[in-house]
């Protein structure tokens, strides 16, 4: 019999890989994918995916929240989360391709982006895969996975701020799975890095074009047939992560925060760096491993973002806080931001689970030419009911604490959410 981490396995091979443009413009975005995929959902019914008639799954993502949470795209009240419109065929024997395009709202406008675009190989010996387009990079644990296949309403704090919640990018990726009894993955991805590059209130910075790449490793087994694990460990080197000296008037503060309100919304990152390092590990339990009526997941992060400062800069930081330490400030800001987070997930009957997370988050805002600390803590309980495989309705309790944070305050946020998943969908992430 198959153990749950060589099904695992085969579910990669089978729906690991993708290729596509560049963004489009959200009221063309929406068009074509109203006006092509419409008919298209009509005639696949009850078919094999293939080229001319693909998988198509709609996922609808709806909640209501008690007030505004730091970095997320979930606004006080009521509105839409992301729903997704998504289409996935083999092409032929040798490639398999995805489409996925996102309906937000937001500020009380509807929005629309794509999110993957991409062609994946299906044949490539010894265990090797190429996916090139646009797709979700798969570094850390959650980050190729979709948000509504989370356990909470919102990505920790540590996707928030350094990731946008979840890096999509254009690019390639190569990932080799190694013949061990051991789950072994190993690769390397490179993008063009937009949403990732740090803040240029001017325009005037000479971006690399390549931006951003990427390495990592995930390693996991089972105990026994009730327990598995993953052990991640994830490199991002990010070319055009580094802050510039800020140079600007009172009289354009008003405008700077309008374009960062804007890049924030784009899944950009709020803190970025030259370097990123990360590493998460997963444990699932489920009695005589049977996961559909009882299972307990555990998982934690942990990212470290380092080299935030360009070196003119970062000499004038050291130098201010060594004058900082002469004086025994113990308030001085560091040189790297970091993040962690642990969480809990038990489905104690096939229709409720429960769950809880806590996490922090250290950071460095710039403020002309040093840098002020911030501190982000949250906890979060979460109670969901699924009253099938492709139906979710969600309750959660969250309070933030934070320190630094202007125009933010000591927070509970309350907020009830559905997730719907109408036709086919791929198997879900170990």
């Amino acid at each position: 019999m198959r153990t749950y981490i060589q099904f695992i396995l085969e579910i990669y091979y089978m729906n690991n890989f993708h290729f596509f443009p560049n963004r489009l413009s959200a009221k063309v975005s929406a068009a074509l994918a109203i006006t092509a995929l419409v008919p298209m959902l009509s005639q696949a019914q009850n078919s094999m995916p293939t080229l001319s008639n693909p998988n198509v799954s709609v996922i609808l993502d709806g909640y209501y929240q008690s007030e505004d949470r730091l970095m997320t795209e979930r606004a006080e009240g009521f509105g839409l989360g992301e729903t997704e419109l998504a289409l996935s065929a083999n092409i032929d024997d040798m490639f398999y391709g995805k489409f996925t395009s996102v309906f937000e709202s937001h500020d009380g406008e509807s929005e629309v982006h794509l999110e993957e675009a991409f062609i994946q190989t299906m044949a490539l010996p010894n265990g090797f895969t190429v996916r090139g387009g646009r797709f979700l990079s798969d570094i850390g644990y959650l980050n190729n996975q979709h948000s509504h296949t989370d356990s909470f309403t919102s990505r920790p704090s540590a996707y928030r701020a350094f990731l946008g919640g979840h890096y999509f990018d254009d690019g390639l990726r190569v990932s080799y799975i190694a013949p061990t009894d051991t789950y072994w993955l190993m690769g390397a991805e490179v993008f063009s890095g937009d949403s990732l590059r740090a803040a240029d209130e001017h325009g005037e910075r000479d971006f690399d074009s390549t931006g951003v790449y990427t390495a990592f490793t995930k390693i996991g087994g089972d105990i026994g047939v009730e327990s598995s694990w993953q052990l991640g460990f994830s490199y991002l080197r990010n070319e055009n992560g580094q802050l510039t000296a800020e140079d600007h008037d009172e009289d354009e503060h008003e405008e700077e925060e309008h374009a960062e309100d804007e890049h924030d919304h784009a899944h950009s990152a709020s803190y970025t760096g030259k370097n990123t390092y990360a590493a998460d590990f997963v444990f699932k339990w489920a009695p005589n491993g049977n996961y559909k009526y009882q299972h307990l997941t555990l998982s934690a992060e942990y990212f470290r973002v380092s080299d935030f400062m360009l070196p003119e800069l970062h000499d004038e930081h050291e130098e201010e806080h060594e004058h900082e330490e002469e004086h025994h400030d113990e308030g001085h800001a560091k040189d790297y931001h970091e993040a962690w987070y642990v969480s809990g997930v038990y489905q104690f009957s096939p229709n409720w689970s429960a769950g809880l997370r806590y996490g922090e988050l250290d950071s460095q805002l710039q403020h002309e030419e040093h840098f002020d600390q911030q501190e982000l803590k949250e906890t979060e309980l979460s109670l969901a009911w699924h009253n099938s495989h492709f139906s979710t309705v969600r309750l959660e309790f969250s309070h933030q604490s934070n320190v630094g944070f202007e125009q933010a305050e000591n927070d509970n946020v309350i907020t009830l959410q559905y997730v719907m998943s109408l036709g086919a969908h791929g198997a879900h992430q170990f």
